[in-house]
């Protein structure tokens, strides 16, 4: 006798159809172009064939993110970018594959959510979360040779940092290792985005417990006293927390600097190209470069696309970057993210800001205040403070915040270790929340 059931023919129309993503085998509309434009940051290969045989591998593994995640975000972004949302970005600026734990991964996903929950609340505006993390594996290098008169160390995606010729020798199946590591990673940020993370009640008290036992003059203890009322009054209220907050959803981001990383992850969806490597693909000022191939690779995509500007980069060449990274104006496509130090923000982003604004180009303006590793707290908030002061004078949108997070080092003190720790992380959420409030 059959189980009831077991054997039954389910209609077609029973499991929806999934989304699949096809592989983007050599283009002949220009996106492999790339590689015969100028590149800065290229790895010195040592072995192009098998360079080659890693690529073709990557181009048949799953891709790491999904186009309808890609796509809700740049539209999340378009809400920013309009001036009625704000994007938080943050986490590990250079990834390692040792530092790939599910506890570092984890503390600063908790980190940035608490930020997240202070600015929401201070700003009266929903909030854009997305976690530097699964895919920056690599950084530029100041110089091929570093000062021990090793090739320098790029990054655990190119090479290995043990100061010694052979392991500095770009090893191409690194690649291999890197979207290994980045696939983990977003593993661990999908099951706790979808668990204690999405929980508002969860992340509060997590905030709270830093605040317990705490001096009555602590800087924001008010506050944080008025985010718990309204914790506790929406508790009271019986609203759930998926109302609360809709849209919790584990989005990454990283530097594109490895373009034999990224091309094999460029897949055909939706009638569109996307670099499914990561939500929010990032061009740093190295690789900037408008005819280069970093910008021509990033510009045949459809992620959205963060730019970063320093104190010496020309208002004309911003607007030029804007026409060809987003040549149709779609609003949450660009993101500009400003790293210039408060020494000089005053002087060089304005005619920054006003060059792209009177061009029309609708992009979100991101503020990055950390321009080293190891910034004194006080230097970013006085850059924080010289960002936000010159958006107020230009009637413009400060629509978004970058940082290093150290988040499994709660007690990091200003000016130590490679990003903030989760107090110092909250003080600065906390600033930027009154700055928002006008």
């Amino acid at each position: 006798m059959k189980p009831p059931g077991l054997l039954r023919r389910w209609p077609p129309t029973t499991w929806p159809t999934p989304e699949i993503s096809g592989t983007v085998e050599r283009d002949t509309n220009g996106l492999d172009g790339w590689r015969g434009l100028p590149r800065a940051q290229r790895p010195p290969w040592p072995d192009e064939a098998e360079l080659a045989v890693v690529m073709r591998q990557l181009g048949t593994v799953p891709p790491l993110v999904t186009p309808a995640e890609v796509d809700e975000l740049r539209d999340r972004l378009a809400v920013a970018a309009e001036g009625r949302a704000f994007l938080l970005q943050g986490g590990d600026p250079v990834e390692s594959f040792a530092g790939n734990t599910e506890a570092r991964l984890v503390a600063n996903a908790a980190t940035l959510a608490q930020m997240a929950l202070v600015l929401a609340y201070g700003g009266s505006m929903p909030v854009v979360s997305v976690a530097r993390a699964a895919g920056g594996y690599a950084h530029p290098a100041a110089a091929p040779i570093d000062h021990a008169g090793l090739p320098s160390w790029r990054g655990d995606l190119i090479n290995d940092r043990t100061p010694a010729e052979a392991a500095r020798v770009p090893d191409p199946q690194r690649l291999i290792l890197a979207y290994a590591n980045a696939a983990g990673a977003m593993n661990v940020l999908r099951a706790h985005f979808t668990g204690d993370l999405a929980d508002l009640q969860s992340v509060h008290r997590w905030q709270q417990g830093l605040l317990d036992d705490v001096d009555p003059a602590t800087p924001h203890l008010n506050a944080a006293q008025e985010l718990g009322r309204a914790m506790a009054f929406i508790r009271a209220c019986g609203v759930p927390d998926a109302a609360a907050r809709p849209h919790a959803r584990p989005y990454s981001s990283h530097d594109a600097l490895v373009l034999e990383y990224e091309r094999p992850l460029v897949r055909a969806a939706r009638g569109r190209r996307y670099g499914l490597s990561g939500h929010l693909l990032g061009l740093s000022e190295q690789v900037g470069r408008l005819d280069g191939a970093h910008v021509d690779l990033v510009a045949r995509i459809a992620n959205p696309v963060t730019v970063t500007l320093g104190p010496d980069t020309l208002p004309e060449a911003t607007v030029e970057l804007c026409e060809r990274l987003n040549p149709d104006n779609v609003a949450g496509r660009l993101t500009l993210t400003c790293r210039i130090g408060p020494g000089r923000v005053d002087e060089s982003l304005p005619p920054i800001v006003e060059k792209v604004t009177a061009a029309g180009h609708r992009v979100l303006w991101q503020c990055d205040p950390m321009a080293a590793p190891g910034t004194p707290f006080a230097r970013i908030l006085e850059g924080v403070r010289g960002y936000f002061a010159v958006h107020r004078a230009l009637c413009t949108h400060p629509g978004g915040l970058r940082v290093a997070l150290d988040g499994d080092r709660p007690g990091t003190p200003a000016g130590g270790g490679r990003g903030l720790g989760r107090d110092r992380a909250l003080d600065l959420a906390y600033q930027v929340a009154e700055l928002l409030k006008g």
